[in-house]
């Protein structure tokens, strides 16, 4: 199937939730029978509504009815709300949770408490379990984790920041073939639904996930003000700076507007006590902003770790788990390099994650997942078990420290230029797996070159258990610069160049080449000229 336009389709919602409940008391919208709390060692910060005057008790209650704990709220503001945190709990349910207030009361259900994971992007991350690859299987299996529950925002946008959803798609409820495929990119999100079922199965204890996403969207439409200022955007939606650039894009199905979706479905969920992030974005930032988004994405990465951090009195943890995917593919044979920029341009310009810049994140490389038959056009691959998978090995290493998790593809440490033979020689941190000698994978720009660089290919002509030798036939003079995988579309579905010996792909970098003296070691004249590797930073038409 030809490559389509970058639209998302956009399902229809529930009715809105009804706002006529929170003059009387209650829960808040995301609170509800089936839930999954926050466990230990963070407190779960529960909230709702009530009348002014007495205060609102919250107990929390095992199935058999003992009382696990009790807490007293004030109703506060003009909003009239009321705010608890309870006692960190262990892993485990069900238990039963009631507000009180007067001759009021509202009990929830069937809750536990385990990790609860908030998944958010645009149209991959909204893509349903039922548009992927081996869904009839996949939704068969939904009920054999009950203990993975399942909550969607619906689709909104405001102009300012609510306190609470304005709409729900889908209540807490336990996975069924139903509500994990209701239709096409509506709920529930296959990406989201896959790395909690994963993550379940590692941990053995009860996983709550979040969706809140919404197709054909930009980074700034989820970006608070504060995050768009730090980045040197305009706060002012109604900015000529802001709306000259931000004109809406014919190939844009969503909301385009600065912070809409961060005010109507970011900002109501912050008083929610997480466990981390998953996010699955950035096709729209190939049309807009591209090179703003190594600022505008670390930006919103530390923005929203604050507001959680803050909007649960200090339970969600500072350094939040922050996973994401890196952009798969769209069109085969593209001269446009703005994928490969805006990948580049998700490690903030460093090439791997964690790094400096974006501490306590991990990502999942997802070039090597192309789709070009893909009913839903080849911007929206339907292997999302493989993006689901390399996102739980990130999480389990960096949000859950285990030591022995691989989760990273392979990533050169060092060059060794051979210029009377014009090879190069580069070492990689991981013992490498050669999938395909493409010629094409490497490129370099030599420093003979006019600027800006016309990129040659280095065809590979040797891969060792941790080397790989490049042909440098173009290249006369010192490489200035060296790149792989810049491309579009750089290979075949999992049949890029290298990958390590767990599966994972090298991802692709951009690096500059400086001279660091001769190397030593070796007496030969021919022995060669080590390289310093650096991440470029130099982007300039052409590159």
């Amino acid at each position: 199937m030809p490559p389509q336009p970058l639209c998302d389709a956009l399902g229809t919602s529930l009715p809105p939730w009804d706002g006529a409940l929170r003059a009387m008391l209650g829960f808040a919208s995301y609170y509800g029978d089936h839930m999954v709390l926050q466990k230990e060692p963070a407190g779960a910060v529960v909230w709702g509504y009530g009348e002014p005057g007495p205060a609102v008790t919250v107990v929390l209650s095992g199935d058999g009815g003992l009382i696990i704990m009790k807490k007293t709220a004030e109703v506060i503001g003009p909003s009239r709300t009321w705010t608890t945190v309870l006692d960190p709990m262990d892993q485990g349910g069900p238990y039963v949770l009631m507000a009180g207030q007067g001759s009021q009361n509202v009990t929830l259900q069937d809750i536990y408490f385990g990790d609860v994971w908030l998944c958010s992007g645009q149209s991959n991350m909204v893509m349903t379990v039922s548009q992927i690859v081996n869904a009839s299987q996949e939704l068969a299996d939904a009920a054999r984790y009950p203990y993975v529950r399942v909550f969607a925002a619906a689709p909104a946008r405001s102009d300012v920041e609510l306190e609470d959803l304005e709409r729900i798609n889908l209540p807490w409820s336990i996975p069924t073939a139903e509500n994990l495929g209701n239709g096409n990119f509506t709920y529930f999100s296959a990406v989201c639904w896959l790395l909690g079922r994963y993550l379940y199965e590692a941990l053995r204890y009860p996983v709550g996930l979040v969706e809140a996403a919404w197709g054909g969207t930009p980074i700034e439409a989820w970006s608070s003000p504060r995050a768009l200022q730090a980045c040197g955007l305009p706060e002012d939606t109604g900015s000529p700076a802001l709306s000259s650039s931000i004109s809406p894009h014919q190939q844009l199905s969503g909301p385009q507007t600065p912070s809409v979706l961060w005010n109507a479905m970011i900002h109501p969920l912050l008083n929610m006590t997480l466990r981390g992030i998953a996010w699955y974005q950035g096709e729209a930032n190939t049309l807009l902003h591209t090179e703003l988004y190594n600022c505008t994405f670390p930006a919103l990465i530390a923005d929203w770790r604050r507001a959680f951090h803050a909007g649960s009195a200090g339970q969600t943890e500072l350094l939040l788990p922050f996973g994401f995917v890196q952009l798969s593919t769209y069109r085969r044979q593209s001269p446009d390099d703005s994928f490969a920029r805006l990948r580049w341009h998700q490690t903030a310009d460093l090439g791997v994650v964690p790094n400096a810049r974006m501490p306590s994140t991990f990502m999942a490389v997802a070039m090597d997942l192309c789709d070009e038959r893909s009913p839903y056009g080849s911007v929206h691959p339907r292997d999302k078990q493989n993006v689901a998978h390399r996102l739980q090995l990130g999480a389990r290493a960096v949000a859950y420290g285990e030591k022995d998790v691989v989760f990273q593809g392979p990533y050169p440490t060092r060059a060794i230029l051979e210029v009377t033979r014009g090879l190069l020689n580069l070492t990689y941190s991981q013992e490498l797996v050669c999938r395909q000698r493409d010629t094409r994978a490497f490129e370099v720009c030599c420093s003979s070159q006019p600027s800006p660089c016309s990129w040659l290919p280095a065809p590979v002509v040797a891969v060792g258990s941790r080397t790989v030798t490049l042909a440098l036939a173009g290249c006369r003079m010192l490489v200035v610069a060296l790149r792989y995988a810049w491309a579009e579309w750089p290979c075949e579905y999992q049949s890029c160049a290298l990958y390590n010996t767990q599966g994972l792909p090298a991802p692709p970098f951009l690096l500059d080449a400086l001279p660091a003296g001769e190397t030593s070691g070796h007496s030969e004249p021919t022995a060669g000229r080590e390289l310093l590797l650096l991440p470029g930073s130099w982007f300039s038409p052409g590159i």
